[in-house]
């Protein structure tokens, strides 16, 4: 079955509005990073409260993140994505009003933890999205077998897209009218496409556990382990590429185009995260992810060697075909492996370590910019994909053995082709 019949039969699904809503819904958490620190930075005159501001922000969003998937596990998501949704819209809300009290003669401490107080109850549509698909699937009966292997190579450039159309949209609103802004329109969208996404039909289709169901499975399994690991290499290559761009954009004069370079990261992720589809069952998910953080390996090699605009241009476009792939395929093998009652925790403890691998690599690259310039600020990069690479080839077979064994709690479904420990006879 061809891709373009896979992602047909799948928006069909739900309908276009359904994944307008979801797409839509995720845009506020690209923003509010970038939104914090641009409003921030302008209102106080310095870059340390808007990053401090902005750090805090992400920071809580990580730590927040699997706290809230353990709630929807338990209560299912409409309860606590409202919950989220309503607080995390009226926080932004409020660090954009502090925002437009501060000044460079005044204290800048209360922002960041306003900033953190919001950030915690942002929600993580994209992994909300992708706990329902499978319930989805099976509601409307779905006879296409490619329906899941459509709906997480979708998600995961929806994402790509999110974290690119979200700061471009933050600089355009900049431009055009003041900082601030950007937040006061992150915190609009959130009130209205979080509270719609929560508010969907098809979230009644997952089913919660209970709060005192008890069902003994384990969240931090060594394959979610291995996962969450390869995800914050992963994070790293995000935070530690934003840094060294940022720094050679402004040792050729040009400091305005790191997010527009950033973006082009997100151009290539996109665009091969959508072509995932079309790979073959025959080659399993965890061989998958063995060759693509090992392409990241190769494409981010030339990254030592940039030393133009132009140049990093081509490379981040070229290293961006192998982000998305390797993205949707850790969260497709949580999927696969973890018990269903457990899939909205685990799916935001990848989020999670995305998040803080961002953190760590932007904050790594930091440091090695100031030594020497843009080249140690990518050899963190290259650090990470490296780590990624050794992730998925060591703690592959840890993997296998939880796919073999199928969801705790379930039966499998289905044999999963080149995924076993021993072949098939």
């Amino acid at each position: 079955m061809s891709p373009l019949q896979s992602y047909r039969d799948l928006f069909g699904l739900t309908g276009p509005l359904y994944v307008a809503v979801a797409f839509l819904g995720r845009l506020p958490l690209a923003m509010s990073q970038i939104a914090a620190l641009l409003a921030v930075t302008a209102a106080t005159g310095s870059y340390t409260a808007g990053g401090v501001t902005a750090g805090a922000l992400a920071v809580a969003n990580a730590v927040g993140a699997p706290v809230a998937g353990t709630l929807t596990d338990r209560l299912g998501q409409r309860p606590v994505l409202l919950v989220q949704s309503v607080v995390g819209t009226l926080g932004l809300a409020a660090l954009a009003a502090l925002t437009l009290g501060a000044g460079p003669d005044r204290p800048w401490w209360p922002l960041p933890v306003v900033a953190a107080l919001g950030g915690a109850f942002v929600p993580q549509v994209g992994t909300m999205a992708r706990v329902r698909w499978r319930p989805i699937s099976r509601s409307r009966s779905s006879q296409n077998p490619r329906v899941m292997d459509a709906a997480f190579s979708y998600e995961g450039a929806a994402d790509e897209a999110s974290f690119v159309l979200g700061p471009a949209l933050v600089g355009l609103i900049v431009a055009a009218t003041a900082p601030v802004t950007a937040l006061v329109v992150a915190a609009v969208l959130l009130g209205a496409f979080g509270t719609w996404f929560a508010l969907h039909p098809t979230v009644a289709l997952v089913t919660p556990s209970g709060t005192g169901s008890g069902d003994g499975f384990r969240l931090l399994t060594p394959a979610l382990l291995v996962l969450a690991a390869t995800q914050l290499s992963i994070g790293m290559i995000f935070g530690s590429i934003q840094t060294g761009t940022s720094v050679l954009a402004t040792q050729a004069g040009e400091p305005g185009l790191t997010g527009l370079l950033h973006g082009l990261l997100g151009v290539g992720s996109v665009i091969a995260g959508l072509a995932v589809v079309a790979l073959p069952e025959s080659i399993g998910h965890v061989r998958r992810l063995r060759v693509f953080s090992g392409v990241l390996v190769v494409l981010s090699l030339p990254l030592l060697a940039v030393g133009s605009l132009g140049g990093l241009a081509v490379v981040l476009l070229a290293l961006g075909v192998a982000v998305a792939p390797s993205m949707i395929t850790t969260f497709t093998l949580a999927e696969r492996t973890a018990a269903p009652s457990r899939l909205g925790a685990a799916m935001t403890v990848l989020a999670a370590s995305t998040g803080i691998g961002y953190a760590v690599g932007a904050a790594l690259a930091g440091t090695f910019a100031d030594l020497g310039g843009h080249r140690p600020a990518f050899a963190v990069t290259v650090l990470a994909t490296v780590s990624a690479f050794s992730l998925a080839t060591l703690g592959g077979r840890v993997v296998l053995r939880a796919l073999a064994a199928g969801r705790p709690g379930q039966q499998a479904e289905a044999p999963i082709s080149q995924d076993t420990l021993q072949p098939t006879p």
